[in-house]
């Protein structure tokens, strides 16, 4: 049987970098070009995220790089050029939202890494714990279930649930088991036996 690990499993659900720390990072940039309330340094992120949604994110960072070297920027002034176009270098493997996309996956924020790692990593991730597919498939929606503060909802739909296939099909026309006795009962009056002679 093959076991999971916390990480492999939070790895195909969420994606490791995240596009919010991208859009971060290309906003950092584009202040160093324009005024934060500019309609151009708007213009210039909107155009360079398009670019890495459509998996360009290896041309955008040399471009970044060349953009800030024209007006001579000294290395302080360009920093967060550098920074976004290192990052954007170092994780172009992981940077395939074009594909995510298609694939119908959502973006990940951090909200979604905070509830990944409280969800999944905090309860998987325990020592000694061996989790299959299936069982991390059954128990993470639980967990779920539990952290959200539904679970009182849930516990009292999941009984109307098993009440049905379980119990009222069974009950639908008496007790089954009072009609056993019932059909079973003996009688007062002893049954004609032949008495032999």
């Amino acid at each position: 049987m093959e076991y999971l690990d916390s990480t492999a499993l939070a790895g195909n659900l969420f994606f490791k970098n995240q596009l919010i720390h991208v859009i971060e990072y290309l906003w950092k940039a584009a202040f160093v070009f324009y005024y934060q309330t500019s309609t151009q340094a708007e213009a210039w992120e909107s155009k360079r995220l398009q670019l890495i949604l459509e998996c360009k994110s290896s041309s955008v960072a040399p471009g970044m790089r060349g953009s800030a070297t024209l007006p001579k920027l000294t290395p302080q002034e360009r920093k967060p050029v550098d920074t976004c176009a290192r990052y954007l270098l170092n994780n172009a493997k992981y940077l395939k939202y074009d594909d995510y996309l298609k694939a119908g996956f959502p973006m990940a924020t951090g909200v979604i890494e905070g509830a990944c790692r409280h969800l999944i990593k905090d309860r998987m991730d325990i020592t000694g714990a061996r989790w299959t597919m299936r069982g991390a498939e059954g128990v993470l929606p639980l967990g779920s279930l539990y952290i959200s503060g539904d679970w009182d909802e849930y516990w009292q739909f999941h009984l109307q649930q098993e009440h049905k296939p379980n119990h009222l099909a069974l009950y639908s026309s008496g007790i089954p088991l009072m009609k056993q006795v019932l059909k079973a009962r003996c009688s007062t009056t002893p049954p004609p036996l032949p008495i032999p002679v």
